[in-house]
């Protein structure tokens, strides 16, 4: 799984390579860690299963009862977590999950050394693009700004960010967000990585060399991932000889697909909805350049994937995506204004679309960064390097450089 369930797990189980780990998580999780632990003889982490009473209930409600739980639950977790460490002494607390700035761990509150995340949540579409939103979209954005606003004004929020030894933000967006709620020592780290299997296996996919090529999209269909951005681009770039693929669904598909037959584009766009992941990787495999002109995401797990697959990436230099890829590996877009960012996306892709040499120079080194920094066994070494600053000396974490 992606996103926290996914983060969260493949956290856990690196670190448990080099430390002892004890686990705690909602007892909902059981069946399924129970499941992978007998399948795969893990036995280095033990895990913790507790839930507030009514649980089942409590998942069923809104998003406001949601984060009326979560928030109960880290209070529960703290004295859960204060009775283990009377009687094991744990030497670090680390809060891998929820990966949210905005969501306070009351296991700060425990007398040994306390790690933040990474977490996320801190980026924000540019405001002159708000002007292309649907009203859906505008209230989305409201609302979450003043969600976002509330939460950063929890004290216990505050009280998070000043107790942590570390804070680690996904983006420098979130970074900027953890050094205004009071945390000392922030750095920047992308906790999201790909299993090496599954690295070995993308790189094994060869760059189609026939024509058309074929830029392709993946992700729901959502007014910030800015795919009608791709869609414009495209067609401003008038690439007779070429092909835009979007794989996905959501509320925005009906939108995408009215706006590209306003753009005249339809026989050269096609939406394939959304596809098993065996499916999309074969797609993927067909194609030859990655759009993502994602206007606030923390991670950006497809970017990733490309890149593994050794395709070049195109997408905003905001966010996630924007850590990932290099001037080697991709283009890089600055998002000031919808009319600017149109046009260079369309620069990009006639560039690429023009230049089999440069897509083949580009995914080469692509394939190459995604082997070397992009697994789940190279975030993890960099955990254990921290845990092990952490333990040897806690200071050497503020003088040392940026992660």
């Amino acid at each position: 799984m992606g996103s926290d369930p996914g983060i969260g797990w493949n956290a856990i189980n690196e670190i448990a390579k080099k430390h002892q780990v004890w686990v705690l998580t909602r007892k909902d999780n059981s069946p399924f860690i129970e499941a992978e632990i007998k399948e795969k003889s893990i036995s280095e982490l033990e895990f913790i299963y507790f839930d507030l009473p009514g649980a089942d209930r409590w998942k069923k409600g809104s998003g406001l009862i949601i984060y009326l739980h979560y928030y109960l639950w880290q209070i529960q977790a703290y004295f859960v977590a204060r009775k283990l460490h009377h009687n094991i002494g744990f030497d670090i607390v680390h809060h891998v999950s929820y990966v949210t700035y905005n969501y306070p761990s009351f296991l700060s509150l425990l007398p040994i050394p306390f790690i933040w995340g990474p977490v996320g949540g801190g980026e924000s579409a540019p405001n002159t693009f708000w002007q292309n939103f649907h009203w859906r979209g505008k209230i989305y954005e409201l609302l979450r700004n003043l969600m976002r606003w509330t939460r950063e004004n929890d004290p216990f929020v505050r009280l998070t960010a000043k107790r942590s030894i570390l804070a680690w933000g996904m983006t420098q967006d979130t970074a900027v967000k953890l050094k205004k709620l009071g945390a000392d020592n922030v750095k920047v780290f992308s906790p999201i990585g790909l299993p090496q299997q599954e690295i070995d296996m993308l790189a094994q996919s060869l760059v189609p060399k026939t024509s058309p090529v074929i830029f392709i999209s993946i992700g729901r269909l959502l007014h910030w991932k800015g795919f009608y951005l791709g869609l414009k681009a495209f067609a401003q770039a008038n690439l007779t000889d070429s092909e835009y693929w979007i794989i996905g669904d959501g509320p925005e598909l009906k939108y995408l697909q009215a706006l590209a037959e306003k753009l005249g584009i339809t026989q050269q766009v096609k939406f394939w909805g959304k596809l098993p992941r065996e499916k999309i990787f074969k797609l993927l495999g067909e194609s030859h350049v990655l759009v993502h002109p994602s206007l606030h995401e923390s991670g950006g797990f497809v970017c990733m994937e490309a890149m593994a697959a050794g395709r070049p990436v195109i997408c905003l230099d905001l966010g996630g995506p924007a850590l990932q890829v290099t001037e080697d590996t991709g283009f890089k877009v600055s998002a000031h204004t919808p009319e600017q960012t149109v046009r260079d996306l369309a620069t990009a892709m006639t560039c690429l679309a023009q230049d089999a040499e440069l897509r083949l120079r580009m995914g080469n080194l692509a394939r190459i960064l995604a082997r070397e920094n992009f697994s789940w066994e190279a975030k993890g070494h960099t955990l254990a390097q921290t845990y092990a600053e952490i333990l040897s000396s806690p200071e050497s974490l503020t003088s040392s450089s940026a992660i």
